[in-house]
């Protein structure tokens, strides 16, 4: 509870008297809402509008007299109605150079009439932080693809080692600018939704959910066999065309000093990409590829 000069014994016990009865009435004579965000994105200006929702609760409240303020760093200004909607007050504080918080509160001024004596009241919300972050996220590209699609993110704030994480782990994120970046769908269980935040020196931020969909992929051949220095065409087809940026086929191997091949990216727009596999020392073991079907598809692979 916030105390100052506007404070009066009587208000405290109605503050009290309601608290006590909130189970039975639901509440006093107001329902006061609180607009804000806890956290807002900075802007060049530093001009930030605070809100603030009043309806009444009983029928005896006096429209006209319902009057709202808000303190800020102890200093009383007050609201404006009607530009955000019925019942809804604003106030537009430019915030000092070198702060990155605000701690405010509401009070609101109204009347009840009773057997037409009218009785002037107050109500009032304790007090509320918001914060001024630099760096925040709008939107996902999309909600949903199959693995290795490249799902970008927008925002502001960016920086270098910002990463994504599914259900908190991390996958492979591509820093593009202070206002993009993007990130690769792992190879993760399909058909169900994961959690996807943003981690940085800057904190944690939410992202929102994504659903990885089931997808399938055809490979030929389905067995390599290649001598030493020599290459052999190795072909992927996906079922649906790949999104922007393109659809990343995530191949490992257990013979990575046998086997040299390039990045598999299915081009934006197209279903299928070649890629030339060659041989280096000898040996014999698989690629594999995860996220395509049950378990993992597995490509025999012997290096003479």
């Amino acid at each position: 509870m916030q105390t100052n000069t506007r404070f009066t014994l009587p208000r405290f016990f109605r503050a009290l008297f309601c608290a006590a009865t909130l189970a039975l009435l639901a509440g006093c004579d107001l329902q006061v809402t609180n607009l804000t965000p806890k956290v807002l994105p900075e802007n060049p200006s530093r001009i930030y509008t605070f809100a603030v929702n009043v309806k009444p609760r009983v029928n005896n409240v006096v429209a006209d007299s319902i009057k709202a303020t808000i303190v800020i760093d102890g200093q009383t200004h007050a609201m404006k109605s009607g530009g955000l909607g019925k019942g809804v007050f604003e106030y537009e504080f430019q915030l000092p150079p070198g702060r990155d918080e605000i701690a405010y509160y509401y009070y609101i001024d109204y009347a009840i009439e009773t057997n037409g004596i009218i009785r002037k009241r107050q109500d009032y919300i304790d007090i509320v932080r918001t914060r001024i972050v630099s760096r925040y996220v709008m939107s996902l590209e999309t909600n949903r693809g199959p693995v290795g699609s490249r799902i970008s993110v927008v925002g502001r704030g960016f920086g270098n080692a910002d990463l994504i994480k599914f259900d908190g782990t991390e996958v492979r994120t591509i820093n593009e600018s202070a206002n993009s970046l993007s990130f690769i769908v792992p190879a993760v269980e399909t058909g169900r939704n994961y959690r996807v935040t943003l981690e940085g020196a800057a904190g944690n931020s939410p992202v929102g959910t994504f659903r990885v969909d089931p997808a399938s992929v055809d490979i030929s051949p389905t067995s390599l066999s290649v001598g030493a220095n020599l290459s052999q065409p190795l072909t992927f087809t996906v079922s649906v065309p790949a999104g922007p940026g393109g659809q990343l086929l995530d191949i490992t191997t257990d013979i990575p000093e046998s086997v040299i091949m390039p990045e598999v990216i299915v081009p934006e727009g197209q279903t299928s990409v070649t890629v030339d596999v060659k041989g280096g020392q000898p040996g014999n073991g698989s690629l594999f590829l995860k996220g395509y079907g049950p378990g993992e598809i597995r490509i025999p692979v012997s290096v003479q």
